[in-house]
């Protein structure tokens, strides 16, 4: 027997689990064009997924089992997919697992490596890369495949193209077929950021179902367009069979800018996951993309990160110590504060140095002393403003559940996991700004402190005002306007860490205690806001209608006069042109 004739022999048995049954439809249909691999079954919820591995019997077993890693992540009561993952490496560590997922972040890497997932692939793969993916790892090397800006990178192996080459209109076909690929992914895209900004029940269901329209077009164009030019031929495999669960597996990395390290797959903890999350974003130069200025923009790069990265440390050794008192969930509200302003304390000395002095109006000045003395105003303006603090605690220390959006989510989560994320990185960015600010208060002009930390393009007094101006005005901006329209709005606006850069991103919550607190010009700018949301439609529709009688007067009366007298004029013209020439007759 051949090599080839053995890899079509040897049949892959797979078990698809996913909440979505027009993906698995475009799975199952979409792995019949290669003969190794074959669905044989298919689950909608852990539960059913369990149901149906009790029932399989040990003579008839699985080889492949691929699983959605946002499983159950519409109900949090249902079994989520990193849970069941987890069960499933336990009850069978040899047999593969494969996680797909719309996000590839390298937070979500960290989460499939924890629970024993032996590879992770976006689900807007295609499939021939997704098939390459499941012969590795049925083969024994785990693949951590990641996006990189949309883009997914190319699988580690691919099929062999065989057959007679492409005419011109085989080339006109695949090329038709890829535009539209291409433009159905880019629509995707936009829906999936869409999925992510706060909406009403009724919007998200529509944008779902035209979620899942694309989808099934999707596995249209790959089934009809795409694949079948050239015909694809699966890879013999070799005749050994999968490595014991004790040996070593190879692990396949195709890294993006910024993902983890794979020494991350030994992690236990979620706390271990964010906190390494956002470390390795930190290795990378922070710009600034809010279009707004931030504190932390004076910095040089590396001593913005030295300052993000003693947050991050200092954090975690509070929660460590939070964790040895044993304090109770009920108490953190009322620790929230001080937690804050602790952690803030500790950030000032060990970024500046308990003892460093620098001379101004011919006296030495404790640079860290006249910063503490701002501790108050830092706390009122800067710390308790900071948003879902003790969720996040509490989501930590005592595994509470996540709220995102309307629906609370279990640790593990992967919603749960990119909130926490982002909970972590405003923390840390609002932090190093509240260290900052005194010190641009304080400080802004001493020259010592400027070759120290301030980066060169904010050398120049000019400079250095011009900057104090703009944060001046950013806080006016907010405190009058910004911020009583995201609590009108339900939302407030999280500072995050993406790639290289920080951006904003507006995230659901009820506000409406913070809405009768208001007064004064805040309070106006909501009652503007509700004002226009009142008179706007009224207001449009009464123009729309006196813009439709304009228009109407200008072409059905004063057009059609214009016409008729245009048209008597041109048949005087013509008559008298007449006349003359039988005058002349």
């Amino acid at each position: 027997m051949s090599p080839s004739e053995s890899a079509v022999t040897r049949v892959v048995k797979i078990m698809i689990v996913d909440s979505d049954p027009v993906f698995r439809l475009g799975f199952r249909l979409g792995l019949e064009r290669f003969p190794d691999l074959q669905v044989v079954a298919e689950a909608e919820t852990g539960a059913i997924a369990l149901d149906i591995l009790s029932m399989r019997s040990d003579a008839d077993p699985l080889d492949l089992i691929v699983l959605e890693a946002a499983l159950g992540a519409r109900d949090s009561t249902a079994m989520q997919g990193l849970d069941l993952c987890r069960q499933l490496k336990q009850d069978q560590p040899d047999r593969p697992v494969l996680l797909l997922s719309d996000r590839s972040e390298a937070i979500f890497i960290a989460a499939a490596q924890q629970v024993d997932a032996d590879g992770y692939c976006p689900r807007q793969a295609t499939a021939e890369v997704l098939v390459g993916v499941m012969r590795r790892l049925r083969s024994g090397q785990a693949t951590w495949l990641v996006a990189d800006e949309g883009a997914i990178a190319p699988a580690a192996e691919t099929p062999r193209a065989i057959g007679q080459p492409l005419g011109p209109w085989g080339r006109l076909w695949r090329q038709t077929g890829q535009s539209g690929l291409q433009q159905i992914e880019d629509a995707l895209a936009a829906i999936a950021a869409s999925l992510e900004n706060p909406m009403d029940e009724v919007e998200r269901l529509i944008i779902e179902g035209r979620q899942r329209e694309l989808q099934a077009a999707r596995w249209l164009v790959r089934r009809w367009l795409v694949p079948d030019l050239p015909r694809v031929e699966p890879e013999p495999e070799p005749e050994s069979s999968p490595p014991p669960p004790d040996e070593t597996r190879a692990i396949v990395q195709l890294p993006v800018p910024g993902a983890l390290e794979p020494q991350l797959a030994a992690v236990h903890d979620v706390q271990s996951i964010l906190f390494d999350a956002v470390l390795a974003k930190l290795q990378q130069p922070l710009i600034n993309q809010t279009q707004m200025p931030l504190e932390i923009d004076v910095l040089r790069d590396e001593k913005r990160r030295e300052l993000c990265y003693l947050i991050l440390r200092r954090l975690e050794a509070i929660l460590d110590e939070l964790r040895y008192s044993q304090v109770q969930p009920d108490e953190l509200e009322t620790k929230r504060s001080p937690i804050l302003l602790d952690l803030w304390q500790a950030v000032v000395i060990d970024f500046l140095g308990r003892y460093y002095t620098v001379s101004l109006n011919d006296r030495s000045v404790e640079v860290v002393a006249v910063i503490l003395d701002d501790q108050e105003r830092i706390q009122r303006e800067l710390l308790d403003p900071i948003p879902f603090v003790v969720d996040w605690l509490a989501h930590l220390l005592f595994q509470t559940p996540l709220w995102v959006e309307r629906t609370a989510y279990p640790v593990g989560n992967p919603a749960a996991i990119a909130r926490a994320e982002l909970i972590l990185d405003h923390l840390v960015i609002q932090l190093a700004n509240a260290v900052v600010q005194p010190l641009l208060d304080r400080f802004a002009n001493v020259e010592p402190i400027k070759q120290a930390l301030y980066d060169r393009r904010v050398m120049s007094f000019r400079e250095m005002e011009r900057f104090r101006n703009d944060l001046s005005w950013r806080y006016r901006l907010s405190r009058y306007f910004a911020e009583p329209t995201d609590m009108f709005e339900s939302q407030y606006r999280l500072f995050a860490l993406r790639g290289r850069a920080i951006r904003q991103v507006a995230v659901y919550a009820p506000r409406t205690q913070d809405l009768e607190q208001l007064s004064g010009l805040p309070y106006v700018v909501t009652l503007a806001l509700e004002a226009r949301d009142a008179v706007s439609p009224r207001l449009r529709a009464a123009i729309a209608f006196v813009g439709s009688g304009v228009i109407y007067v200008l072409t059905d009366v004063v057009g059609r006069g214009i016409g008729l007298i245009a048209r008597g004029i041109l048949k005087g013209v013509g008559d008298a042109w007449q006349d003359s020439r039988f005058s002349r007759k």
